[in-house]
């Protein structure tokens, strides 16, 4: 998104619903209603707070020896942080450095949460949930547990900056350059059917509980086409790495920062340019995404604990180049999280005793 969302001390403006989404992902989501919320319980690794699930191994937990020139304190100066896992990788990246270095380094004990991302809020009232690493907008949630109730608060910006768009594989962007303009799509449409679409064309989102502006375009822009979901990032990743490949169609929904991009340049479709306010209300949005600036969210009981593990993540900011390789580790190199998280460490010394001073 190439316009940043303002804050002052918390997010302002909408970031558009969005991926991992978001309502306005993530940017990018809406409030979420009994229908999607009974979707996001009976989800993969989308647990209830009380009943989450610890991600098995953790992603970033080792037993190995603390990063260079800092001593593990005794745990107890730590304490235990509880930390949500959303289900995208480039999290999961955010989340095995941090939890790599709070636990070598400061000694804490974290205990990671899977949860879908609106479920993860409801864990900072009650302290279930202490740290969400990657929020990509949430403007109801910002409201409802930091302005309203307080038991939240903006703990500064990660670093990574947000991209939410429309593409198609690089080959189709090379036959058919036109398709790039969002007002050729309709030229196209045919080419895009699938059994799932209807008898239009077929435009492929990921995770159903990614909830995007993407309806909304393809009603607005009157575009001859059906969202459809994928189910998950991965299953949206091997979609475009299969058209790719295969030299087949395909158009859907993507997002940077992501190493997959590095592994197929995926062609962005151009939209109408994205104008402050235009994605105020989310029946009207046609517009492209904004840039997104994005930031991590603590608990209040967590920021007043004294833990060193608080200092931690507000001083933890990092590129999407720096996610981006850990995320490539995980995924491409089959790295276990904590071995990904050892070797970006490892390799980024200077960056991350500055994060312990």
């Amino acid at each position: 998104m190439s316009v940043f969302n303002t804050r002052s001390g918390i997010i302002k403006g909408s970031v558009a619903n969005r991926r991992s989404g978001s309502a306005s992902r993530s940017g990018r989501r809406i409030g979420v209603g009994t229908a999607i919320a009974a979707l996001l319980l009976s989800a993969c690794g989308g647990a209830t707070v009380n009943g989450a699930t610890s991600a098995a191994p953790a992603a970033g937990s080792s037993t190995s020896a603390a990063v260079s020139g800092s001593s593990a304190p005794a745990a107890a100066a730590c304490g235990t942080v509880n930390l949500a896992m959303n289900d995208w990788v480039g999290y999961t990246a955010d989340a095995a450095v941090y939890t790599y270095i709070a636990e070598n380094s400061l000694g804490c004990k974290v205990n990671q949460k899977a949860l879908k991302e609106e479920i993860a809020w409801q864990g900072f009232p009650t302290g279930q949930i202490d740290v969400i690493m990657e929020n990509w907008g949430h403007d109801d949630l910002i409201k409802k547990y930091i302005t309203e109730q307080k038991v939240a608060q903006d703990a500064g910006y990660i670093g990574n900056v947000g991209q939410i768009g429309w593409y198609v594989p690089p080959w189709m962007a090379t036959k058919y350059p036109d398709i790039l303009d969002y007002k050729s799509l309709n030229k196209y449409a045919d080419m895009f059917k699938t059994s799932e679409s209807g008898g239009v064309g077929q435009f492929l989102d990921g995770d159903p509980s990614f909830v995007t502006n993407d309806e909304a375009l393809v009603t607005n822009l009157k575009l001859n086409y059906k969202v459809v979901y994928a189910g998950s990032e991965a299953a949206l990743i091997q979609s475009f790495r299969t058209a790719e490949a295969n030299k087949t169609p395909l158009i859907g929904y993507f997002y940077a920062p992501q190493w997959f991009l590095s592994e197929v340049k995926l062609a962005r479709v151009t939209l109408p340019a994205y104008t402050t306010g235009c994605d105020a209300v989310a029946a009207k949005i046609a517009c492209d995404y904004p840039e997104d600036k994005l930031n991590k969210i603590i608990g209040t009981k967590f920021a007043t604990s004294g833990s060193p593990a608080v200092s931690l993540i507000k001083k933890f900011n990092w590129t999407n180049d720096d996610q981006n390789t850990v995320a490539a580790y995980i995924t491409a190199d089959k790295m276990t999280p904590a071995a990904a998280a050892k070797k970006w460490v490892d390799a980024n010394q200077v960056k991350v005793k500055a994060w312990l001073k």
